[in-house]
């Protein structure tokens, strides 16, 4: 029996979580699917920069881990690119250590800690916010971390 997967720390919730090639439906699009801790490997390594034992200590894995889950998120990422299939991030055993909320009235973002609660909108005051960690299921189970 394997042995079950440790919490993977994540920056934090992509802003983004689908892409789909411009002029096709995404009903008649196959999909390809990355997790957080995929989607998190791709953006330290590749976007970031950093060695695989930088980024492995950042999201609190192994090496060897963080290898294979970049290996596996890039080769997604390419077929999406060249097959032109739609691209999901979701789900994965991960931990954010930030959250950005977004402002549904004035559009504007903010940063914050997972642990902090943001009720209104500095700017406008509005309080419908949407909070992208929530989306993933995560949120305030974060903040114990």
């Amino acid at each position: 029996m394997p042995r079950p997967k440790n919490n993977r720390y994540v920056f934090e919730p992509p802003m983004f979580r689908e892409f789909k090639p411009v002029g096709v439906t995404a009903r008649s699009l196959r999909i390809n699917r990355i997790t957080l801790d995929e989607y998190e490997s791709i953006r330290l390594a590749d976007h970031q920069g950093l060695s695989h034992e930088e980024a492995a200590e950042e999201m609190g894995i192994s090496r060897s881990t963080f290898s294979r889950l970049v290996v596996g998120a890039r080769k997604k990422v390419s077929d999406s690119l060249v097959s032109g299939k739609m691209l999901l991030i979701e789900g994965g055993s991960i931990h954010f250590r930030n959250n950005i909320i977004r402002c549904m009235n004035c559009g504007n973002i903010f940063k914050i800690k997972i642990s902090s609660a943001l009720m209104k909108c500095p700017e406008c005051g509005s309080t419908n916010l949407q909070n992208l960690a929530g989306g993933f299921g995560h949120g305030r189970c974060c903040s114990n971390y």
